[in-house]
């Protein structure tokens, strides 16, 4: 069976292998030009096997999209048009639909024809032979036709999704596609929160962390100008960085984890050494300006853990949490003294020398010492229905 593009090109349908219903999520705002075009497409690769639910979510467009949306739904029994009172962004729209979804597989579809829904069959497949629980759509991983576009906007999807990679310990080529596939029952295991792009991280992130069966498959991709309609930009590119960090760091792999620990250390280092040596100048003593200097850091490198790293915003279970993160600072606090003091007294070092090397080896003590006994995590088995 093939379709028409409309553009001179043809595509094969794939064959749908079992019956299925697949929901398509499609968050819409402002695209009155482009809507009807695409839920024609979308329409287009329904067939005896393959039941659709499609659930137009207008994310209270200023054009008319949410009207032809009515219009649609109206005069196709498989379509849902829900509607926001108030713009809430691309994040918000998907959580709408994926409430109302009832399919057993359960994809994303932009309503600006950057992707061919036409494409959706062939993604669905991996998860019907059960090869796959969930399927992404790749833009760079495709010899299929590519519309010509903005260089620094494709690198910064290349270095998002190596970062995220970093992160998750996954190997995709295209973290930010709008084509995610999924079973229904990975999307019910997770609870998403960003309201605008930053759900492409934040969902990526979920997903890893229940180490499903994750497949690729290249895409064809059709960009548009911003001109044209485009509307991500350079704030939601910071924003993605944020929520890699914000939805990845605390299950990370430990080379990642240690990168940001690393950072948090080094924060809190230099807030010990500026401390230290402000005390020395005092004409404090050395035992007590290092402990006081590392008590003053601990609680700042504290802070940044528990709102960045291991186990994200992290709030007290038992008492025996509490007694072992104290230990732990008693005994680095102990360990940064007595480092600081054979540095300076044995080996002749300047005091800023001497504090700056107890700093690094406690360090690596604080660090491991939180990953595996105070903040411990265990790593999370395969997902399985």
């Amino acid at each position: 069976m093939q379709t028409n593009l409309g553009s001179g090109s043809h595509i094969d349908l794939c064959p749908v292998f079992r019956k299925t219903k697949l929901s398509i999520i499609i968050p819409c705002y402002n695209e009155q030009s482009t809507l009807e075009k695409c839920i024609s497409n979308v329409l287009s690769i329904r067939d005896e096997m393959l039941s659709l639910e499609i659930i137009i979510v207008d994310d209270h467009s200023s054009d008319n999209s949410l009207e032809i949306g009515e219009f649609l739904s109206k005069v196709h029994p498989e379509i849902t048009i829900l509607s926001h009172e108030v713009n809430m962004g691309k994040g918000a729209a998907l959580r709408t639909g994926f409430a109302k979804a009832t399919g057993e597989v359960i994809a994303i579809q932009d309503a600006d024809l950057e992707y061919n829904p036409l494409e959706l069959r062939k993604l669905i497949n991996p998860i019907l032979m059960d090869k796959a629980d969930v399927v992404y759509g790749s833009r760079f991983l495709s010899s299929h036709e590519h519309r010509v576009l903005y260089f620094w906007h494709t690198m910064g999807n290349k270095f998002l999704t190596f970062l995220s990679n970093m992160f998750t310990d996954l190997n995709l080529t295209d973290m930010e596609t709008c084509y995610k596939v999924m079973k229904k029952e990975i999307l019910e295991q997770i609870v998403l929160q960003e309201d605008r792009f930053g759900i492409e991280p934040e969902l990526t992130a979920k997903i890893a962390q229940l180490r499903p069966r994750i497949y690729e498959i290249g895409i064809s991709y059709y960009g548009r100008t911003y001109h044209e309609g485009k509307k991500i930009g350079w704030k939601d590119g910071f924003r993605a960085l944020y929520c890699i960090l914000k939805y990845n760091a605390h299950k990370a792999p430990i080379p990642a984890q240690f990168m940001i620990y690393f950072f948090i250390g080094a924060n809190s280092a230099l807030l010990n050494l500026a401390i230290f040596l402000l005390l020395i100048r005092l004409n404090i003593g050395v035992i007590l300006s290092a402990f006081a200097a590392y008590i003053i850091a601990a609680a700042a490198n504290y802070i940044q853990c528990v709102s960045f790293l291991f186990r994200h915003k992290a709030r007290w279970d038992t008492l025996g949490e509490i007694t072992t993160y104290v230990v732990i600072v008693a005994a680095s606090a102990v360990l940064d003294v007595l480092l600081t003091k054979w540095f300076l007294f044995m080996n002749q070092m300047e005091p800023w020398l001497a504090k700056s090397l107890a700093s690094v080896l406690v360090l690596v003590f604080n660090f491991l010492g939180r990953k595996y006994l105070v903040f411990y995590e265990p790593s999370a088995k395969p997902w399985t229905e």
